[in-house]
């Protein structure tokens, strides 16, 4: 198998996503490969699991704040963790579009992202991100379900 030379890891800040950032530190530290992690939101709304939260432009430069504090610690666990270059990312659009943007601009070679395993009702209103990704990515994608998730039943 071919290293992997560039690993991104979009986040959403879940347990799922925490998870899945495990695992592309585990991959990085096999591959010695950089990880980049992304988070995207959308500046309209921002989605929570099972809902969408509305704000206002006074409400948003504190939220993005927030939003790069908490790469920030992401970052050093990575690090601490014994990974050798990590960079973070906040891009805000469509999340799947603006990951799949993201990987093919900057050559990335694998994507390891979380899901949330939703299925029936809540995954035809809410979608998956990570369902879009690994149909239009350009590279691998592994997708990382969280161990204490129980898988809904279609």
């Amino acid at each position: 198998m071919q290293p992997f030379k560039q690993i991104l890891a979009p986040v959403d800040f879940s347990a799922q996503a925490e998870h899945a950032l495990n695992v592309a530190a585990d991959m990085a530290r096999r591959y010695e490969a950089p990880v980049t992690i992304v988070h995207v939101w959308d500046p309209h709304y921002f989605s929570v699991p099972e809902s969408f939260l509305l704000y206002d432009e006074g409400q948003l430069p504190p939220l993005v704040a927030r939003i790069e504090q908490q790469l920030d610690l992401h970052k050093q666990q990575l690090l601490s963790a014994g990974v050798m270059q990590v960079k973070t990312r906040v891009l805000q659009g469509t999340p799947f579009a603006e990951i799949v943007r993201l990987a093919k601009a900057e050559h990335f070679d694998l994507v390891v992202m979380g899901t949330h395993g939703r299925a029936g009702f809540a995954h035809t209103l809410l979608g998956s991100v990570a369902e879009r990704v690994v149909r239009t990515a350009p590279c691998a994608v592994l997708t990382v379900r969280h161990p204490e998730q129980h898988h809904e039943s279609v």
